[in-house]
């Protein structure tokens, strides 16, 4: 039996202290043992200092080059949480310690070219080991994935079948993206500048379902009305991940949505008409990634900027004879922070306490979707209509 329920690693970062507080905050009646682990134990001491967390709370040191160490902090987990990115640069050695140790694994990576190389080289022996190792577990891409699962759950309960053809809308937005987001973009398209491969991994919608192909894609890279939504929208950036995400969950669970399913997700501009266009227009040319500087990793929105941020998304599932279903999902924090630190702290929780599961390198849906939803609703603050 392992030592800690979960270890934090990155806990002195801006998210993973998020993390930290959050537990501390939120399970102190000791029902989840759990440790903070980073490269500084000072840092670590003020940290716990600052969130408040108990003095006893355990700490642990490890540098990201240390495999040693960290196969060392991975056997004492029965889930280690990783918030120390951009993982396709100081990742991939705490993935393989945890898949070594057969410890339970979840992060926060939008880093679809990183993904791919590591379900290639790494879920083969997850399986062996019983490592359950779990991506995406934030803004990318839970909202996304589970909005999509009960789009197509209404959609079997209603018709029979599944919709072969579902819409993700971001309705409204209020938040920004994080530090850690910035400089995996800034990774991602260094990478892609220097490896055709990457640049291919990212394009296609396919890339994280070796060995399966399914139809073209609606693209959502240009400004258009969407009349299941009655506005104008435009590209998101998030969906280049969120939707390989989803393309995996499908492949995983063995095409519950269907062989010929198709996905795209795109944002809803600010005003009708004309105004509605020119917005969309305005939005499709804006790229936060082409930006020279952005927030630091370690940087972040205050406490009250994080409280009242929020997001609004719905999921509409077409059906061929023109019938439709749809369900919302509903955030009460800023996407990139506030929501994300509760998700990927109920993601660990549930995958420990909530599902069991072979090893392998799973999607949240594929492994955990309905107990995942009910923990999101009674603590996370997340709604699923």
């Amino acid at each position: 039996m392992a030592e800690f329920d979960i270890i934090i690693y990155g806990a002195t970062g801006f998210t993973g202290r998020l993390v930290a507080e959050y537990l501390a905050n939120n399970y102190a009646d000791g029902s989840i043992n759990w440790a903070m682990a980073g490269r500084s134990l000072t840092k670590l001491h003020e940290v716990r200092d600052e969130i408040g967390a108990p003095a006893d709370t355990p700490l642990i040191t490890a540098n990201a080059d240390d495999p040693q160490a960290l196969l060392a902090l991975a056997s004492r987990a029965a889930c280690v949480i990783t918030t120390v990115g951009p993982y396709q640069l100081y990742g991939e050695p705490l993935l393989a310690a945890c898949v070594t140790a057969g410890t339970a694994y979840v992060d926060l990576c939008g880093e679809p070219n990183w993904m791919h190389d590591m379900i290639r080289k790494y879920d083969a022996d997850a399986r062996t080991s019983g490592a359950r190792i779990v991506f995406s577990c934030g803004f990318d891409s839970i909202p996304f994935d589970l909005g999509v699962w009960a789009a197509e759950q209404a959609a079997i309960a209603k018709f029979g079948k599944p919709a072969p053809r579902v819409k993700g809308r971001v309705l409204s937005m209020k938040g920004t993206f994080s530090g850690g987001t910035f400089a995996s973009g800034k990774a991602t398209a260094a990478a892609a500048m220097k490896d055709p491969s990457v640049f291919k991994a990212l394009i296609d919608p396919f890339a994280l379902t070796p060995g399966f192909e399914g139809p073209p894609q609606p693209k959502g890279v240009l400004p258009e009305y969407d009349s299941a939504v009655d506005a104008w929208v435009a590209p998101f950036m998030m969906a280049v991940i969120n939707t390989k995400n989803v393309h995996r969950s499908n492949f995983l669970l063995g095409h519950p949505y269907g062989r010929d399913f198709q996905y795209d997700e795109m944002m809803v501009a600010p005003g009708i008409g004309d105004l509605g266009k020119a917005a969309a227009e305005a939005i499709a040319k804006m790229n936060p990634m082409n930006a020279e500087k952005g927030p630091a990793p370690g940087e972040g929105p205050s406490k009250e900027e994080r409280e009242t941020g929020y997001y609004e998304i719905v999921f509409v599932g077409e059906m061929p004879d023109g019938q439709s279903v749809r369900a919302t999902v509903k955030g009460d924090r800023d996407p990139g922070y506030g929501s994300t630190s509760k998700m990927i702290a109920e993601s660990a929780i549930c995958l420990i306490k909530d599902v069991k599961g072979e090893g392998g390198v799973w999607t949240p849906v594929a492994i955990m979707a309905e107990p995942l939803k009910k923990r999101l609703e009674a603590h996370a603050g997340l709604s699923f209509s």
